[in-house]
């Protein structure tokens, strides 16, 4: 993979391009900040060329594919774009409110293509077996990512019965105290990466617990002190974050635990069942 600036090696070998990379070339400079959000069908689009020739487009440069070139242009973004400036950029990207729709879930689906054809299954599993062993288990999550942290601390108290959730570093460092290397921190982080949650990680990485992290590249920066890391796609040219992807991959963690741990888990199901129905949990189905 080329370590150059990718906006400054496409500057470079514009000359040497055909005419539909040259398009796709003087999209992706006029463009710097949008055009990492976008799937490699999308900046066809933009650029009216096939899927194809964007993809050749990537080899050119030298990278394997597109989903490579596109992570060397979130790397050579020079800031993160704040709240305000991705709602700007999402209204110049969908000016057409029905196509907007289709739009939006059209790039939840190439997230969750994205996070499946990169997923290292023995990462997966060594997650997995990581938390079975566990003798207790924090998720770490902060600001919009707290949605996915409490979905995965939900159903893993539910299974193990020995898991909180932890969305400050104040209260954080209380809870996680007595924190140990026989437990496990799975820390949630996703651009523009919450220095809470870095910190934490951080605090239980020196206390010999074991990191699960949970992100969107290798560069991450909750990666350093990871032992295990699971990635996915979260490219959205939207001021809301896309945590479609994130939560299918926590979806598929958390039942693959729980297919592995049936018995325990079943037992406990059916004694909060009854807890449930005794206290009238749910509404009852109308005759």
């Amino acid at each position: 993979m080329p370590n150059k600036n990718v906006y400054d090696q496409i500057a470079q070998k514009r000359s040497q391009m055909s005419k539909s990379q040259v398009k796709i070339a003087n999209y992706i400079l006029e463009h710097r900040h949008s055009v990492p959000f976008l799937t490699g069908n999308k900046l066809a689009k933009q650029t009216e060329v096939s899927e194809a020739t964007v993809v050749r487009f990537a080899t050119f440069l030298g990278y394997s594919g597109y989903n490579q070139f596109q992570q060397a242009l979130v790397d050579s973004v020079e800031k993160q774009l704040n709240t305000a400036e991705r709602l700007q950029m999402s209204r110049d990207m969908h000016n057409e409110t029905e196509r907007t729709i289709y739009d939006i879930f059209q790039d939840d689906i190439a997230n969750i293509t994205s996070t499946v054809e990169s997923l290292n299954i023995d990462d997966f599993q060594l997650a997995a077996k990581h938390i079975l062993e566990a003798e207790r288990i924090y998720v770490v999550a902060n600001r919009s990512a707290v949605s996915l942290g409490v979905f995965l601390h939900y159903y893993l108290d539910i299974i193990f019965g020995n898991t909180e959730i932890i969305h400050t570093t104040a209260a954080g460092i209380d809870q996680m105290y007595n924190v140990t290397d026989q437990d496990v921190v799975i820390g949630l982080s996703f651009a523009r990466y919450t220095r809470n949650t870095i910190e934490l990680a951080a605090f239980a990485k020196e206390r010999q617990a074991t990191i699960i992290a949970i992100t969107d590249h290798e560069t991450s920066p909750i990666t350093t002190y990871a032992d295990v890391s699971l990635f996915a796609s979260s490219n959205m040219p939207s001021f809301a974050d896309s945590f479609t992807a994130p939560l299918s991959l926590i979806n598929a963690l958390i039942t693959y635990i729980g297919n592995h741990k049936y018995e325990t888990v079943n037992t406990r199901l059916e004694n909060l069942e009854q807890l449930w129905d005794r206290y009238q949990v749910f509404q009852e189905k109308k005759e």
